[in-house]
């Protein structure tokens, strides 16, 4: 194994996932990809954007949301395991899933709630989206409903 992508959101949850997907990036030796998938853009979804100090707003919450995943990325570098953190803007799961692509991961670890059928049939589930689209090795951590 060579590369291990593991996705995080951002909550309280994130770092029970990046111990999971570190945990095996030191066994294998492989390099950790610490990734976030940031809400798209409002104009990428054919909204406006609105005024300067909105896109002011939006952009601070990205570097927050980027730092965030970069110090991850260091602080398991410091530990010895090869990180590095990447922030991306799009639709979660199709965005996760190119990503696993392009740096050819050789498993995707990612946090999934189980919320139940009503509630993906309703609202969605990234990680069922994930499984049916995915073709390479996933880890699904479980999560508590928030």
């Amino acid at each position: 194994m060579k590369n291990i992508l593991v996705a995080v959101d951002l909550t309280d949850h994130s770092t029970r996932v990046l111990e999971s997907a570190a945990s095996l990036a030191r066994l294998t030796h492989a390099k950790l990809w610490v990734v976030h998938v940031a809400a798209p853009e409002p104009d990428f979804v054919g909204y406006e954007v609105g005024p300067q100090y909105v896109r002011n707003i939006r952009a601070n919450e990205l570097r927050e949301e980027h730092r965030r995943i970069q110090a991850w990325a260091a602080e398991y570098s410091a530990q010895g395991i090869d990180s590095e953190a990447i922030l991306i803007t799009g639709y979660t799961a199709e965005s996760l899933l190119d990503e696993v692509v392009k740096l050819e991961a050789d498993l995707l670890v990612m946090g999934s709630r189980g919320h139940g059928i009503l509630y993906d049939v309703v609202v969605g589930s990234v990680a069922a989206e994930v499984m049916r689209k995915n073709t390479t090795p996933l880890l699904l951590i479980p999560l508590p409903v928030a």
